[in-house]
């Protein structure tokens, strides 16, 4: 192998981790689910593309199924909905204070989620999921209400 062909074969190699690095930071990424929280719109292994965008412009609706870090392990990621936004009075009359959201689980009775952790802040908040993919027979588009078209 010859150093030219090494070397091409290399920035391709960075060019191609950079530009991978960069859509799945700043434009989406494909999440695996895991748990029973969000049952009966998501199960284990279902297959999600989310998008950050909405993130990045602060343009949360209530209603949207969002991929969190957990505000209880770092290392762990949770996947639920948003319940409340800044303002919103919530669970026993707690109002959501500016920069967290709350979120639930669609399975209420199997989730652990601002019911017992409390409002989430928004900087652990990763990415709003678009739809789910897989399983191909389920595949299902999320739109919230204020995006369904007239």
């Amino acid at each position: 192998m010859s150093r030219k062909f090494f070397y091409k074969t290399l920035g391709n190699f960075v060019k191609y981790t950079c530009v991978i690095h960069c859509v799945s930071q700043y434009v989406g990424s494909i999440v695996v689910c895991a748990g029973p929280s969000m049952e009966p719109t998501l199960y284990s292994n279902d297959v999600l593309i989310t998008e950050h965008m909405s993130l990045i412009f602060q343009k949360l609706k209530r209603g949207d199924i969002i991929i969190s870090k957990s505000p209880c392990n770092p290392k762990q990621h949770i996947c639920k909905r948003v319940v409340g936004l800044p303002g919103d009075k919530v669970q026993g009359g707690i109002i959501v204070p500016t920069g967290h959201v709350w979120l639930e689980g669609d399975n209420h009775n199997n989730s652990d989620d601002s019911r017992t952790y409390g409002p989430v802040p928004q900087g652990l908040l990763r990415s709003r999921a678009l739809c789910k993919i897989l399983p191909l027979r389920d595949i299902t588009f999320f739109i919230t209400e204020s995006e369904q078209p007239d």
